[in-house]
């Protein structure tokens, strides 16, 4: 074993640690002004999928089609079963500081409705390729969401109810809707924010390297590589984050839904569009992402995923036996995983 890469791995690691809490610490503060569900789909999906935004527009822009489209695909798998998994056993158990018997989703039903058509349209229109009209249509796709999490987050703000949540001793408490009033308090969140973002940025694609290179140094198999590992590295931001956020209780469990299905939300139309976007600056205008066996297994295997994971999530709690068939819904993906057809050439 390499102790080189291994310290290295270590050291990135670290850096996306820290990045992470000063993101989650800023995203905290921010919803106190613009609401967790606001927070958490737009701000900070948007910061911590942005590593996996530069890797789609690199792969496409080199030929690397199914690399691209896959890289999405293969988060949203993830992210809806062991990223969901991770947030529940820890908002639900001791190891958070104030852990929650049920988690209320009720008023996640407009992402819930949203990720699912965005995923059914993602999956339609590559059944003859994507084009640069498919692009146009993810964009607005994803211009749409962010208009309506605004709208609704104005709608919220002028009720201004405090939510009710139920903690592990059974009992009810108000969470009272707090409003940043001090310009240095928002200074300090946005601040820690933009810090945050940075850090996962500059610290996602060294510590994703690092860490494959000290796989294969200890002679972690290709395929084990390419299904678990790599995936589990590029999310590492969003995990970190969702971890920390969990253990904050019901405010920062609210925060990391809103994160995981506003980044899967991102996924299906942002991303999609901006590999569109890079295809037609390596081929031209009109060029068109061909579907492909592996693609489409791809495709199919995220969207039956996407579909399975969603539907204790259309209930009006969730608590920790959703998390336990949440992570036994990643390890089924992960077994079907290994009968992925074709190989991955550049076009």
């Amino acid at each position: 074993m390499n102790i080189e890469n291994f310290l290295l791995m270590l050291g990135w690691l670290g850096e996306l640690v820290f990045a992470s809490w000063l993101l989650s610490y800023g995203a905290e503060h921010l919803s106190m002004r613009f609401g967790a569900k606001f927070v958490g789909r737009t701000l900070l999906s948007v910061a911590t999928t942005l590593p996996e935004i530069a890797i789609v527009m690199y792969a496409a822009s080199v030929g690397l089609y199914e690399v691209a489209i896959g890289a999405g695909l293969g988060s949203n798998i993830l992210m809806m079963t062991l990223g969901l998994a991770i947030m529940l056993l820890i908002a639900t158990t001791r190891l958070s500081r104030a852990p929650l018997k049920k988690i209320d989703v009720s008023t996640f039903k407009i992402d819930k409705i949203f990720l699912l058509v965005s995923a059914l349209i993602s999956a339609m229109l590559l059944l003859d390729g994507y084009n640069f009209v498919d692009g146009f249509i993810f964009i607005g796709m994803f211009i749409a969401y962010i208009i309506i999490a605004y709208v609704e987050m104005k709608r919220e703000q002028k009720v201004n109810q405090p939510a009710i949540v139920q903690t592990a001793e059974n009992k009810s408490v108000s969470m009272p809707a707090h409003v940043l009033t001090a310009r240095k308090d928002m200074a300090k969140a946005i601040f820690t924010f933009i810090a945050g973002t940075i850090g996962i940025v500059i610290g996602a694609g060294p510590f994703i390297h690092s860490l494959e290179t000290f796989s294969e140094d200890i002679g972690i198999s290709t395929i084990i590589l390419a299904v678990i590992i790599s995936p589990i590295a590029g999310e590492m931001p969003e995990k970190i984050s969702m971890m920390i956020l969990a253990r904050k209780g019901a405010a920062g469990a609210a925060i990391a839904i809103a994160n995981v299905l506003g980044s899967k939300i991102l996924n299906n139309s942002l991303l999609l569009g901006v590999a569109i976007i890079a295809a037609m600056y390596h081929g031209g205008f009109f060029t068109t992402i061909q579907n492909s066996e592996l693609l489409w297994f791809q495709m199919v295997l995220a969207t039956s995923i996407t579909v399975v994971a969603l539907i204790p999530l259309f209930r009006r709690y969730i608590g920790i036996h959703v998390g336990i068939f949440l992570l036994a819904l990643y390890i089924l993906s992960i077994g079907i995983q290994f009968f992925a057809p074709g190989e991955i050439k550049p076009h």
